[in-house]
């Protein structure tokens, strides 16, 4: 019930979401920026009080926030803007605790499968509202009503996590539940973190998905209409609000490979896990890497095939998804439950700062820069772009060898982890696990044969 609530809240997020984000993008920013700032002291708060309690006025506070803003008319610009970063400091509550409660119910396979759970929600929110928000702006129709339906689902599914969710105790899956009596101040925490090299390196690898997504989701579908016109199979548009269906069709493929990638990252960890320890990182690593050829191959076949385009982001897409629910799975390894809102918040801060934060502007200033270089052509347009794009791929390589990284100290970390929850926790109580176990991996076969 908890995996199933958690999913569908973060499925009405991601909705609500992406549908603000396709009709206004100025939006973005503002909703980036206050999730950046707002993430860091929930992640405090999530760590040291009711998670339960946190989390559903979370959920009731963006749902209230959505609604009523589904309600602003065009003279109050500057008001749906504010309340679109308010939605962000709702969103911030909910994103940082929510993985470590389901973190707490469940341990190794289960807790991978359960938090690929969780994850599915994202490309399908994402998705979802991507092809509608698109819909509803070509179609100047009423795309207020898309924003009456989310919250009154999103607050429907908090009165279930409030009433009817039990709140986990930190450490419970680990069979130290109620044993955890020492707590660290926010600044130890911190500096743990920071000294975690698996935590650190797979942070940066989060990055470097997040920028890749934030690019592609701004500027793929306008990259594809300008190869239509250079193939003359479409015509260029001057008017304000162009054809969306390259939206609709990214969109949709976006949701689908969202979904297979999580699918297929779970499954593939679980076979992997058999034969190494290390698997997270490295089914991690190998399907960034992956990733990267075929994101590189879109341009290469874009001037000639959009068929040919779409199938390489497909692939390229999935494969980029894959590690979602993994990198999660990687920061529960290697934290202490005490700590973990604190490592989730901050990873957050980190992938929006270094990533889709940035990015989706950062391309448009090199493709414009590029375009004065030369004659705004329309060849030179689509070029311009793809070129711009390119820095994608290299991020995504990038994001590779950091969890390559990651895997190099992924074992050491996650029995320190394993020492560190033993330190905070009733030592009396465990001292028969401990004088039998070596490691984290020891300790697992002994209190979960």
């Amino acid at each position: 019930c908890t995996v199933t609530y958690c999913t569908l809240v973060r499925f009405m997020l991601n909705f609500s979401e992406r549908i603000t984000m396709t009709i206004n993008e100025k939006t973005t920013f503002v909703f980036i920026a206050r999730f950046m700032v707002a993430a860091p002291i929930f992640g405090y708060l999530g760590d040291r009080f009711n998670r339960k309690i946190i989390l559903s006025c979370g959920i009731f506070f963006w749902s209230a926030v959505t609604l009523s803003s589904s309600f602003i008319t065009k003279e109050y610009y500057w008001l749906f803007v504010l309340s679109r970063g308010l939605v962000g400091i709702g969103e911030s509550s909910y994103s940082s605790i929510s993985p470590t409660i389901i973190g707490d119910l469940f341990t190794n396979n289960s807790r991978t499968m359960m938090l690929s759970v969780f994850y599915l929600a994202i490309p399908l929110g994402s998705g979802l509202g991507y092809i509608l928000g698109s819909s509803a702006k070509e179609a100047a129709g009423d795309w207020h009503w898309a924003l009456r339906v989310s919250p009154v689902l999103g607050m429907t599914a908090g009165t279930l996590i409030l009433f009817f969710v039990p709140e986990p105790k930190r450490g419970h899956a680990d069979q130290l539940g109620g044993r955890i009596k020492h707590r660290t101040s926010w600044l130890c925490d911190m500096k743990a973190l920071a000294k975690n090299r698996s935590y650190v390196f797979s942070s940066l690898a989060s990055a470097a998905v997040s920028f890749a997504t934030g690019a592609f989701g701004m500027w793929i579908p306008l990259y594809l209409f300008r190869a239509q016109v250079v193939q003359k199979t479409a015509e260029a548009c001057t008017k304000d609000i162009c054809s969306s269906k390259d939206s609709l069709i990214f969109g949709a493929i976006t949701c689908v490979t969202g979904l297979l990638g999580v699918v297929i990252g779970a499954a593939t960890t679980r076979l992997c896990r058999q034969k190494t320890e290390r698997a997270d990182p490295l089914v991690c690593a190998v399907s960034m890497l992956g990733s990267a050829i075929f994101v590189c191959l879109i341009f290469v076949v874009a001037k000639k095939s959009i068929i040919g385009a779409y199938v390489c982001i497909f692939i390229g897409e999935t494969l980029l998804f894959l590690n979602w629910a993994i990198t999660a799975d990687i920061l529960m390894y290697v934290v202490i439950p005490t700590r973990r809102a604190t490592a989730v918040a901050f990873q957050g801060f980190t992938s929006h700062l270094l990533g889709d934060a940035g990015s989706p502007y950062l391309i448009g200033l090199i493709s414009d820069a590029l375009q004065k270089s030369y004659t705004r052509s329309v060849l030179w347009q689509f070029l311009s772009l793809g070129y711009a794009l390119m820095l994608c791929p290299f991020v995504i390589v990038l994001g590779g060898m950091f969890f390559l990284a990651t895997a190099l100290f992924f074992l050491d970390d996650r029995d320190k982890h394993f020492v560190d929850t033993l330190i905070q926790s009733d030592l009396q109580s465990v001292l028969p696990t401990i004088g039998k176990a070596t490691s984290y991996h020891d300790h697992c076969k002994l209190v979960n044969p």
